[in-house]
């Protein structure tokens, strides 16, 4: 389970240090992709090969199936953990989410997402205006 928020830099290598009470869930290796509203995601080999399965049983006469499914298998990139617990990012998924030297590592359970510092803010700063609306959508779902 991946949970908080944590602030990281990448280094001149490209590499994004992984909380460390994170790297026990991923051991085995990583999947790093392009993730939604300009960040990337992270997911463990388990969790990856269930939403590739899913990805891959999509309609291929649908275009926003063909879509989706090409933003997140062709752009991603398996990456293992180093000594020091760290993921090398690909300069074409840092381009992507626009991360620059500072980076916010946040757990949303199944899945890890990077966000350039300044994005993450923006985007923090933008959703808490209307939290008020989201949760009122969501109660009506029982949530």
């Amino acid at each position: 389970m991946f949970i908080g928020e944590y602030y990281h830099a990448i280094d001149e290598k490209g590499r994004v240090a992984v909380p460390s009470k994170f790297r026990a869930s991923l051991k085995s290796g990583v999947i790093v992709t392009h993730g939604l509203d300009h960040c990337l995601f992270v997911f463990g080999n388990q969790e990856w090969a269930a939403l590739a399965k899913k990805l891959i049983s999509l309609s291929l006469a649908k275009s926003n199936s063909r879509a989706f499914s090409r933003l997140m298998l062709a752009g991603a990139m398996e990456s293992k953990l180093d000594a020091q617990g760290r993921i090398l990012v690909p300069d074409y998924l840092k381009r992507y989410a626009g991360l620059k030297k500072q980076v916010v590592v946040a757990g949303l359970y199944n899945r890890i997402e990077i966000w350039d510092t300044n994005i993450w803010k923006k985007y923090k700063d933008r959703k808490s205006e209307i939290n008020f609306y989201i949760a009122e959508q969501l109660g009506e779902l029982g949530i």
